[in-house]
């Protein structure tokens, strides 16, 4: 990492990022879950911009141009007429890239908290997050980094000029979760030129009834309800041929009591299943890797757990200069 200024004008800032699951199948850009998967940054003013990148998809991760972190710092501080500071980055990830984790929407709210804290707009946290769910596109995923646990989101139109709703609805789940993700990954855009323009009404209000159940089975902790809630109509049929994992670990899910149900992960390609709080990893990896076998696909096993929103803390200066031996 490129050393630092010895006097910065503002103190380092440490956040920690959860990656993030939307829409657990009939939930379309209204609900999501935070998981128990990281990115850890660390960020100091610094002479150019920088990045020392450790973990999953380091390479991408330690790119300073197309860098969806910078490229909302910068943006937002030239919107706002404020100088913008170089940064060192340290980062150390978790999350997959383009995978339907909320990669993007994590790279959003810390491009959104740095330009706050480095440029000083001294932003709430409804601003922070508002700024970063207006440039994803969609708030889901953002409000589910931020808050945490399970969310639901109301996004108005550009017309109605009206605020994000954002609220968290559980903190916890009884349940555990693995994501099922393969090698490729898959734009959200090229996901979304997939999805018709009209449904039928039909459709819609199995959506609805599917939605509201899936919300009363996380805050009553019951996967009966959860087990009858996961089917939707407006995203997953139009997304399989783009999602080649979903059928296998749909199937997986109808043939094991221990596995209450998979969805899509977000837009994809990656599968959630969701699972009973007493399944045995070892099992439920057998026989997950047995269906992908059969399927000739393959996929990357990732046990986690509901997870925490995002956590932000300043640094004191004095002890942080990367490089500095002095």
């Amino acid at each position: 990492m490129t050393s630092v200024s010895k006097n910065p004008a503002k103190p380092p800032l440490e956040m920690v990022l959860p990656a993030t699951s939307a829409n657990l199948g009939p939930g379309f850009d209204s609900l999501a879950i935070a998981l128990n998967l990281h990115l850890k940054i660390e960020a100091h003013p610094a002479p150019e911009f920088s990045i020392a990148a450790v973990g999953r998809d380091q390479l991408l991760c330690a790119q300073v141009r197309d860098n969806l972190i910078f490229e909302t710092y910068q943006e937002i501080l030239e919107s706002h007429h404020r100088p913008v500071t170089p940064l060192a980055l340290g980062i150390k990830n978790e999350i997959p890239i383009g995978k339907g984790c909320g990669s993007s929407a994590a790279a959003r709210l810390a491009g959104a908290a740095l330009a706050s804290h480095f440029g000083e707009l001294s932003w709430s946290d409804t601003q922070i997050f508002e700024e970063s769910a207006r440039r994803e596109g969609h708030a889901d995923n953002v409000a589910a980094c931020w808050l945490g646990g399970l969310v639901v989101v109301q996004s108005p139109t550009p017309a109605e000029r009206a605020h994000v709703r954002a609220v968290q609805i559980v903190a916890s789940a009884p349940w555990q979760f693995l994501l099922v993700v393969p090698a490729e990954r898959l734009s959200t855009k090229v996901a979304r030129k997939a999805l018709p323009d009209h449904y039928s009404s039909h459709d819609a209000v199995t959506n609805i009834q599917n939605a509201l159940l899936l919300s009363t089975a996380f805050t009553q902790g019951r996967h009966d309800l959860l087990r009858a809630a996961l089917s939707d109509r407006l995203h997953e049929p139009y997304r399989t041929a783009l999602c080649p994992l979903l059928e296998p670990m749909r199937r997986l899910a109808a043939e094991n009591e221990e596995v209450i149900g998979s969805v899509l992960s977000g837009a994809g390609p990656s599968v959630l299943l969701i699972l009973h709080s007493d399944a045995q990893r070892s099992e439920i990896e057998k026989k997950v890797d047995d269906a992908l076998l059969e399927s000739k696909l393959s996929g990357e096993l990732i046990f986690t757990a509901i997870g925490i929103g995002t956590s932000v803390r300043q640094l004191h200066p004095a002890i942080i200069h990367p490089g500095d031996n002095s």
